[in-house]
């Protein structure tokens, strides 16, 4: 344990000659650090999960069409798995949702298309061809498209 007692006591003369004193703090900077960083332990929620988080809807139709939707919804947290894959709270949460609305007899392009709505073209891995995605559905084309032109070039120079 750190006693704040152990703190030293530092004179200073400054150039016009009055003194101050400081003391070394460095132990409580520690113990504040130290308490800080156990805060991201305590983050997780102590609710219990949603209802249809984890458990597979009775109709096998339903959840066949429910599971290929979360394996096209990119979890919000964990940002490189789907919602399908993913153990955060908020992913458990969306897959809830998901099995609800189609329990209700909504469609999964009518929820996928809530989501992206809500959250954006980013939740999505099948984004949609439009004005703002076209630039990234064009340039790799166009990339493999000028390598070959310029390999074409080289390999003409090659054989003068």
């Amino acid at each position: 344990m750190i006693s704040f007692s152990r703190a030293k006591s530092r004179d200073h003369v400054h150039p016009h000659g009055r003194v101050s004193t400081s003391l070394d703090t460095s132990g409580v900077w520690v113990a504040i650090l130290l308490a800080l960083s156990a805060i991201p332990a305590h983050a997780d929620s102590s609710m219990p999960k949603a209802a249809y988080a984890d458990t597979q809807l009775p109709n096998p139709k339903q959840e066949a069409d429910a599971h290929a939707l979360m394996e096209s919804v990119r979890c919000l947290v964990c940002q490189g798995q789907s919602i399908a894959d993913s153990d955060a709270e908020l992913a458990a949460d969306m897959r809830a949702m998901i099995r609800r609305r189609i329990a209700a007899g909504e469609k999964p392009e009518a929820i996928r298309r809530w989501l992206i709505e809500r959250y954006g073209d980013w939740v999505s891995y099948k984004p949609v061809l439009d004005a703002a995605t076209a630039p990234l559905w064009i340039a790799p084309f166009l990339l493999i498209a000028v390598g070959i032109w310029l390999a074409r070039g080289r390999f003409r120079k090659r054989r003068n």
